[in-house]
């Protein structure tokens, strides 16, 4: 049986739709980073998704070939995720989409090094025929952060964020947003196949004691 991240770590992946603090260790991912509004058909978000995923499965296949990955054992690709923030906005404006800077993400497993992951970002761009070296291996440390289980579409967010942020006040924590902890999300349901209604978010922001 495949190791699968959602399964393993249910805390990170399938948090309840109330409010809950998690202190999230520090992880490894497969990072693109890009500006702009990720609905514009074929534009940069899309282009990056494709890089991750092309990078992502190169790793995940790669024992079938010769490449062979110390401490390697089969695994399910993590689900997309992606950091965001706009310049000068205290939290998200999904009204201004065009002004969203992202950096979207697949988290890695332990054992990819930085060497492995240089040799899927040259091996996904030959095979697959798709410049990948935007592809950058990120470490991300997000510490104390407050979650969601958010239902629905996007535009919809502001209403689970709005119950965080009473959590938050009402248990003697705040916002600590800053250029290095963003807003975070994480996609658990695959958008082409399943309605907006019933989309499944993962909404993660980073926290402290007030």
């Amino acid at each position: 049986m495949a190791f699968d991240f959602k399964k393993e770590y249910k805390e990170f992946y399938m948090p309840k739709s109330t409010p809950q603090i998690v202190n999230v260790p520090k992880a490894n991912y497969i990072a693109v980073r890009g500006k702009g509004d990720p609905n514009e058909e074929g534009g940069a978000y899309q282009q990056a998704v494709s890089v991750l995923y092309a990078v992502a499965y190169t790793l995940k296949m790669s024992y079938k070939g010769d490449h062979k990955i110390e401490g390697f054992f089969e695994y399910v690709v993590p689900p997309l995720e992606g950091f965001w923030w706009q310049d000068d906005v205290d939290g998200i404006d999904y009204s201004d989409k065009a002004a969203f800077h992202w950096i979207s993400v697949i988290r890695l497993p332990d054992f990819i090094s930085e060497k492995d992951f240089d040799w899927a970002v040259e091996t996904a761009s030959k095979k697959k025929k798709t410049d990948c070296s935007s592809a950058e291996f990120l470490t991300v440390d997000e510490g104390l952060c407050v979650q969601i289980m958010h239902t629905g579409p996007f535009e919809d967010e502001p209403k689970s964020v709005a119950l965080m942020d009473a959590f938050l006040e009402e248990n003697g924590y705040e916002n600590d947003m800053s250029q290095t902890r963003l807003h975070h999300e994480i996609y658990m349901s695959d958008a082409r196949k399943v309605a907006p209604e019933k989309w499944k978010t993962v909404i993660r922001h980073p926290i402290r004691k007030k």
